[in-house]
């Protein structure tokens, strides 16, 4: 079969999900649509995560037999109920029917359900993405190729493990196995007003800011400089408007980097334009005559913007778990092999779980993940899942960031390269090396 015969494939990235299309290529890396996965060179980066070519691997889209129609769970028989529809309830689907065609599963989602590819909303402005663009395939299209019973705009309100049922807004459902992907909502200081703030945790809240905001330069502060805080600040910048990120912590990702690293990545947020404002609370939001928004802090300081993002962490709802007695610690408490809740045939996966105290909220480990629960509640085979630090990875292009390990609080940083564009950190604690941290990218650093 020559070149121009075979079929266009896809690549997944194991980091972050990111999938490569060959019939579409990559245009933000300058590969053009029809670019086969072996042109590409070996040191092409992943334009989400930044891994490279070697953390990709195939990925085949699961497609159900023409007959195969999405079938009721019946009070007597066997079913599987899902529960969200994000990248790890999806996963979960799909990890089921590759391995099971006839078992019925249905999946409840409190939203319309459409696939799309949650890490990209904190890069998608500054790209110019539409809404639109960043939908992979509706909802109805996955159900139908997946054989899934789809019940969109629809709200679990109890759960029975002990007779297998749970209570949505549209009926109860009988389960054989129930899976839990709901996810995390994003955390809410208590002196915010939620109904003047954003908080982009999905596509139909980045929606409506995208719509928002328009084409003109805004002002925007955001609060909370973690992970999404900083990523958010970087896209927000690139795309014209003035920010303004405020935080508890004197550095952003304070509770995190090492002051060296840091410093770089304030640094570099300053040279887009991002004014760093650290090492002050937020004490009030008020919305003013004109209808801008008033952040007044602790110290009786004040910042005005036409518009607040707040990004200060997600939380685990807890309202089903704790009503069906679940153990919950900061998560849906699972078992670290096999993903199984403390009510049996329940199981949970992807940010809504807690592994030993700890949330797990990583793109990373999901896929692993979906496939444990699948071997598990369909009965084929024993997959058990492993558990592993996920490697950390900033999408900020001002200063990339990349943490492997574990780093601890009382750890000790050491300096094992430090140029103007490139910092190689390494953690050690009790004599052992730990954790490893880069900031900037080790090319620049040979380019200078």
């Amino acid at each position: 079969m020559s070149a121009m015969t075979t079929p266009w494939r896809q690549f997944i990235c194991r980091a972050c999900g990111l999938i490569y299309d060959e019939e579409k290529g990559d245009a933000d890396s300058g590969l053009a649509p029809g670019t086969r996965f072996e042109d590409i060179p070996d040191d092409w980066e992943c334009p989400l995560c930044g891994v490279v070519k070697a953390d990709f691997e195939p990925y085949v889209v699961v497609m159900m037999p023409p007959a195969a129609s999405p079938a009721p769970v019946a009070a007597r028989g066997r079913g599987i109920v899902v529960v969200g529809a994000g990248i790890a309830g999806w996963s979960a689907v799909e990890a089921i029917r590759r391995l099971d065609a006839d078992v019925p599963i249905t999946m409840v989602t409190s939203c319309a359900g459409d696939r799309y590819h949650k890490p990209e909303l904190s890069i998608a402005l500054s790209r110019g993405m539409a809404p639109a663009s960043l939908v992979r395939e509706t909802a109805t299209d996955a159900a139908r190729r997946l054989g899934v019973r789809l019940l969109a705009e629809t709200f679990v309100v109890g759960l029975t493990p002990a007779t297998h049922q749970l209570r949505t807004t549209r009926g109860t459902l009988p389960y054989t196995h129930l899976v839990m992907a709901m996810g995390a909502r994003p955390a809410m200081p208590a002196v915010l007003p939620p109904s003047l703030c954003w908080r982009v945790n999905d596509l139909a809240g980045w929606s409506r800011l995208q719509a928002r905001i328009g084409d003109g330069r805004r002002r925007i502060a955001i609060v909370g400089a973690g992970m999404i805080g900083c990523e958010l600040a970087e896209d927000f910048a690139r795309a014209g408007h003035d920010v303004t990120l405020i935080d508890v912590q004197p550095l952003p990702l304070g509770n995190m980097l090492p002051e060296a690293a840091a410093l770089r990545l304030r640094a570099g947020l300053a040279q887009i334009g991002v004014k760093f404002a650290g090492t002050r609370v937020v004490a009030g939001l008020t919305q003013t005559a004109d209808g801008g928004k008033r952040l007044t802090l602790s110290d009786g300081a004040t910042i005005d913007a036409d518009e607040v993002v707040v990004a200060t962490g997600l939380v685990t709802d807890s309202r089903v778990a704790r009503g069906a007695g679940l153990a919950f610690d900061k998560g849906i408490v699972v078992d670290a092999r096999t993903l199984e809740t403390s009510a049996r045939d329940v199981y949970a996966l992807g940010d809504c779980i807690s592994l030993d105290g700890a949330p797990c909220r990583f793109i990373e480990p999901i896929a692993q993940q979906a496939a444990a629960i699948a071997h598990a509640v369909t009965g084929l085979g024993d997959t058990r899942y492993e558990h592993r630090q996920p490697v950390v990875r900033l999408k900020t292009r001002s200063v990339p960031i990349v943490v492997r390990g574990t780093p601890m609080r009382d750890g000790e940083w050491r300096v094992l390269d430090d140029t103007a564009d490139f910092l190689h950190m390494q953690q050690w604690h009790d004599g052992v090396a730990i954790a490893t941290l880069q900031a900037g990218t080790a090319r620049q650093a040979i380019a200078a």
